[in-house]
């Protein structure tokens, strides 16, 4: 647990029960307790959307609805998309994205400029997108969740 809290998930640091690792075609998926939590993905760790107590502790990006079902099918968060930035984050931090009409979490992406930056930004990609509802890593989580449930 506390590997993982030292590789950039910090909010790990206070979970229980053994870690168990799920490997499959270069994504890896970490279990506490049986409960899918985190991902890696091509050295890149990150919460699962499963595990939302997990990124709350994430600055947000708010995006419009209409950027939605593109971050949503893989797309990477441009700025023009985005109607809010909560929080102070560098260049290279985990964030969450947020639908602007039900707050939902939508994605978990990484920062490809720092917030104070991102505030100002007209155009370009803003949030490489890492994780998202509905991708291979959501649904694997949602398959071994189901097994163990």
């Amino acid at each position: 647990m506390e590997a993982l809290a030292r590789r950039g998930l910090p909010m790990l640091g206070g979970a229980r029960g053994q870690v168990e690792v799920a490997e499959v075609e270069g994504l890896k998926l970490f279990l506490v307790g049986g409960r899918p939590v985190a991902g890696e993905r091509k050295g890149k760790l990150f919460p699962l959307l499963l595990a939302p107590e997990l990124a709350e502790e994430l600055p947000v990006v708010v995006v419009d609805m209409g950027a939605v079902p593109h971050i949503c099918n893989g797309a990477d968060v441009m700025a023009p998309g985005i109607v809010e930035v909560r929080g102070d984050f560098e260049a290279g931090a985990l964030v969450r994205v947020l639908d602007e009409r039900h707050g939902k979490t939508i994605a978990v992406g990484e920062a490809l400029v720092s917030s104070g930056e991102l505030k100002t930004m007209e155009k370009g990609r803003a949030v490489k997108n890492l994780h998202y509802v509905g991708d291979r890593a959501w649904r694997l989580a949602k398959e071994l969740q189901a097994g163990a449930g």
